[in-house]
């Protein structure tokens, strides 16, 4: 795939790096989806909760 600098959505330029990788075997393969599971994981700590921005002190 050609790659357009500037234009193309990060998210989507991600998504298109992760379908070009052709893994070897099934564990390469594995190894693959824990690597986006644990960067989907991170991602998902990484975000506020809007209960997490007001402490209420008793």
């Amino acid at each position: 795939m050609t790659k357009v600098k500037g234009t193309a959505d990060k998210n989507l330029s991600n998504v298109v790096e992760d379908l070009d990788r052709n893994p070897v075997n099934s564990h390469q393969a594995q190894q693959l989806q824990q690597d986006t599971n644990d960067r989907r994981h991170k991602d998902q700590l990484n975000h506020d909760e809007p209960t997490d921005l007001f402490h209420s002190r008793s």
